[in-house]
């Protein structure tokens, strides 16, 4: 009997040990890949201080969607907590842009990449890292002049699942997609509309519909991608402003998630954004059709 339970309590023992060093792999694991990303070079564009350039810079912060996901007073917010998740939490923006230098929230807008030098999970740095170095020191330069209000944020993790899939190779973290962003290509067009437009749909609505715009989303399967906006050249001028402002498609529909988006980001844009989106999308559709 005593040997029965010695021999048991071995395979205990064994069992313990393996699950350990199992775990230990997959955390050593996944922490070398989400540090494996090199620093960018350093933002040295000047912070601007011009009623201007913040009133610029609160604009990005609610058309590029900062205050849908840090909250409408930049407080930080609490996105989902689950075993296979881990726990989502968006910084409060007005104190970590007063913590940070403008090179770190640089890098971690653009690139992904957080204050220890860990590449990110869930921020949507591919939406933002074709904006321009002035609107990047614009937004800073808002963050940092409004009011921090405080809101108890629970400490963020990512779940074993993630790790576990990040030290197989199965995922990445974000800073390993930014390359796959393509770059602006229509900024030699003669149309000054197009070239603007351009530039609105490329930090705004690729976050959602793919780095390039035509549904390439690298997260989700063929099946599930969103539309490719080439598509945008079926709707008239007429319905394409109202969904931008109300959120409304055409035959006063609601949509799954881009009615929300609309009504809290893009009704904000001037009535020439919302113009230069539209003339923009029909010169997409148009290559789109010229293309082999």
């Amino acid at each position: 009997m005593r040997i029965i339970l010695w021999g048991l309590a071995t395979l205990v023992a064994a069992a313990v040990i393996g699950l350990g060093g199992f775990v230990g792999w997959v955390w050593f694991a996944s922490e070398a890949h989400l540090k494996s990303f090199a620093d960018p070079p350093a933002f040295t564009t000047p912070i601007p201080t011009d009623a201007a350039s913040l009133a610029r810079g609160r604009h990005i912060a609610i058309t590029r969607g900062c205050t849908g996901c840090h909250g409408d007073r930049l407080e930080g917010e609490e996105h989902g907590h689950d075993a296979w998740f881990g726990q989502g939490v968006a910084p409060n923006l007005a104190k970590l842009a007063r913590a940070e230098s403008p090179a770190a929230f640089e890098r971690g807008l653009r690139h992904g990449i957080d204050r220890t030098g860990h590449g990110v999970y869930s921020m949507p740095s591919f939406n933002f890292v074709r904006l321009s170095d002035p609107d990047v020191a614009a937004v800073y330069a808002y963050l940092r002049s409004q009011p921090v209000v405080e809101a108890k944020l629970p400490k963020p993790f990512l779940s074993w699942k993630i790790r576990l899939a990040l030290a197989l190779g199965q995922d990445a973290a974000i800073p390993a997609f930014i390359k796959q962003v393509p770059p602006l290509s229509f900024q030699t067009d003669p149309d000054p509309a197009v070239r603007r437009g351009e530039y609105l749909a490329m930090t705004s609505c690729n976050e959602c519909h793919g780095f390039g715009l035509r549904g390439d989303v690298p997260f989700v399967d063929v099946a599930q991608r969103p539309p490719d906006l080439t598509m945008v050249a079926a709707y008239d001028k007429a319905d394409f402003v109202k969904l931008m402002r109300t959120g409304k498609a055409t035959g006063n529909r609601e949509l799954r998630l881009m009615s929300g988006v609309a009504r809290d980001r893009f009704s904000h844009w001037t009535d020439s954004e919302v113009d230069d989106l539209y003339v923009f999308f029909g010169a997409l559709n148009k290559r789109a059709a010229a293309a082999p």
